[in-house]
C-alpha cells in the first residue's frame, strides 16, 4: 500500500500557497490562491484538496503554516484558530474546521515557524540541531527550531515586539506599531521604514545611512537570539534584508554588540557563517508545512 500523501498550506496574508505532496517531500500538485476573507478563501483551499486527492490519491495528514497570531496549543479546543488577527474576516478562522471534510491528523504552526523548519531541513540550517530564522518584511517574526520541532511555550514567539534601543537624538522616529510604537517591529519592518524615510530602502539613491540605522535594530535581536538560545546558527530573510549591504552591517554590528562576550567556534570572525541569508527562498514555507504534515500522520500513527 502507498503512503498517505500529505496537504500543506502556507497561509500567507497576500496569498495561500496550497501543495499535495508525498511523505518524501515530491510535490505532486502546487496551486497559488490569492487571500481574501476567511469565508472566500477557505471553501477553495478545501475545494483544492478535494480535487488533488480524487487525481493523485487519498490526503493522511494536513500541515499548516499560518499567519497570525494563532493558537498553536494542541491541547487547546481552539488549536489552529486564527485568533486578534487585524485583517478583516479573519479573526475566529479555524483551520481544522476548513478541514474537517478529510477527517484526517492536522498540524498548525506560524508561518514563520514553518519557513524556520523548511530552512533548517533544508536549507540555511541542514546540519543544525538549532537553527533561529527571521523574517523581515511587512512585520518581523523569529521561528527557532531545535532538534526538527518548532519552541513554543503557550504561544508562539513574538520578536517583533521586544522592545530595542532608541536614541532620540539619532532616531527621532517614534515609532509605528499601533501597541508598542517604537519596538522592532515599530522601528525596523518594511512599513516603518516607509514611514520613517517616505520610501523603501530598493526606493533609495543611497540607502547606506537608513541600512546602517535598521541593521542596528536587528543586530539588537540577533544578540538576543544568541544570548537566549545559543542556535547554531541565524537565519535572516525577508524583503528588508534584500537591501545592499543590510546582511554585511548586520554581522558587523551583531559582532560589535557581543562585544567579545560569547566566545565558541559557531561564532566565527565576521559572523559570515553564523548570520546567513535563506536558501530556500519562497519555498522554504511550504517545504516546513509538508514537514508539519508529515509529523501529524507520524504523531497520529504513534498513538496509543
Amino acid at each position: 500500500m502507498s503512503e498517505p500523501l500529505i496537504g500543506a498550506i502556507e497561509a500567507g496574508g497576500t496569498k495561500f500557497v496550497l501543495a499535495l505532496a508525498r511523505q518524501d517531500g515530491t510535490i505532486l500538485r502546487r496551486e497559488r490562491v490569492e487571500t481574501r476573507t476567511a469565508a472566500e478563501t477557505l471553501p477553495e483551499v478545501a475545494a483544492f484538496f478535494r480535487a488533488a486527492a480524487a487525481i493523485h490519491g487519498p490526503i493522511g495528514g494536513f500541515g499548516v503554516g499560518s499567519f497570525g497570531p494563532l493558537d498553536i496549543d494542541p491541547t487547546s479546543p481552539t488549536y489552529g484558530t486564527i485568533t486578534t488577527t487585524p485583517k478583516p474576516g479573519w479573526s475566529g478562522a479555524r483551520f481544522a474546521e476548513a478541514l474537517g471534510e478529510f477527517a484526517v491528523p492536522l498540524m498548525v504552526d506560524t508561518d514563520v515557524n514553518a519557513a524556520a523548519l523548511g530552512e533548517c531541513l533544508a536549507g540555511a540550517g541542514r546540519g543544525c540541531r538549532t537553527l533561529a530564522y527571521t523574517t523581515v518584511g511587512t512585520g518581523i517574526g523569529t521561528g527557532v527550531v531545535q532538534a526538527g520541532r518548532p519552541l513554543a511555550g503557550f504561544s508562539h514567539y513574538e520578536s517583533g515586539h521586544l522592545r530595542v534601543p532608541r536614541d532620540p537624538a539619532c532616531d527621532s522616529f517614534a515609532g509605528s506599531c499601533p501597541y508598542h510604537g517604537d519596538c522592532l517591529e515599530g522601528l525596523a519592518c518594511g512599513p516603518a521604514i516607509k514611514a520613517r524615510f517616505g520610501r523603501g530602502l530598493d526606493e533609495m539613491v543611497d540607502p547606506a545611512a537608513a541600512v546602517e540605522l535598521i541593521a542596528g535594530y536587528l543586530a539588537d535581536l540577533a544578540m538576543t537570539l544568541i544570548l537566549l538560545h545559543a542556535p547554531d546558527r541565524l537565519a535572516f530573510g525577508g524583503g528588508v534584508m534584500k537591501a545592499p549591504g543590510m546582511l554585511e552591517a548586520l554581522r558587523r554590528i551583531t559582532e560589535m554588540r557581543l562585544a567579545g562576550y560569547v566566545v565558541h567556534p559557531r561564532l566565527d570572525p565576521g559572523l559570515a557563517s553564523y548570520i546567513v541569508g535563506p536558501m530556500l527562498g519562497d519555498d522554504a514555507g511550504i517545504t516546513g508545512a509538508v514537514e508539519l504534515g508529515r509529523q501529524a500522520i507520524a504523531q497520529a500513527a504513534s498513538a496509543p
